[in-house]
């Protein structure tokens, strides 16, 4: 079976009646999570960015204080489980600034976890491969926001 292109289904859904096409994002929601939460994001979060930037730091705050700080094996896992929601909520937003803020808040708080990242290599890596990713990034935003990031960028280091 061959899959249509985006561009052949975007000509599709044009011929579509309203009705049909809400009959599809619907059916497409019942079978993914992550659809299902995309759509909650372009529905009814796009609009005010700043507060889902919040609502995604309280994750982050929360997820953080599951880590296991016992056991270094198991709060890696958790820090790994993190920073993939972080991601996936940096792609629905798909704005540089939002990855900016989200990835340099994700460090902060792994950061001030008290977890020894400098004795755990994978850590350490996984640290050093967000900043990596955050001033990719930066590159992409006005000058003005570039500075003002790139204070907190430094503090990080």
């Amino acid at each position: 079976m061959k899959i249509a292109t985006i561009a052949q289904i975007k000509k599709v859904l044009k011929l579509l009646s309203s009705e049909q096409q809400t009959e599809i994002i619907l059916r497409l929601a019942k079978y993914k999570k992550d659809t299902k939460e995309l759509l909650h994001y372009l529905i009814y979060e796009a609009d005010d960015e700043a507060s889902y930037i919040e609502a995604v730091k309280e994750d982050i705050d929360e997820a953080f204080e599951q880590v296991n700080v016992a056991n270094l094996y198991l709060a890696k896992k958790t820090i790994r489980k993190t920073l993939r929601i972080t991601t996936k909520h940096i792609r629905f937003s798909g704005q540089k600034q939002t990855e900016v803020e989200l990835l340099i808040y994700f460090c902060q708080v792994l950061r001030n976890s008290g977890l020894p990242i400098g004795k755990s290599s994978v850590l350490e890596n996984l640290y050093d491969r967000q900043i990596i990713k955050i001033e990719k990034a930066l590159s992409y935003l006005h000058e003005d926001l570039q500075f003002d990031y790139q204070h907190e960028v430094d503090a990080l280091r």
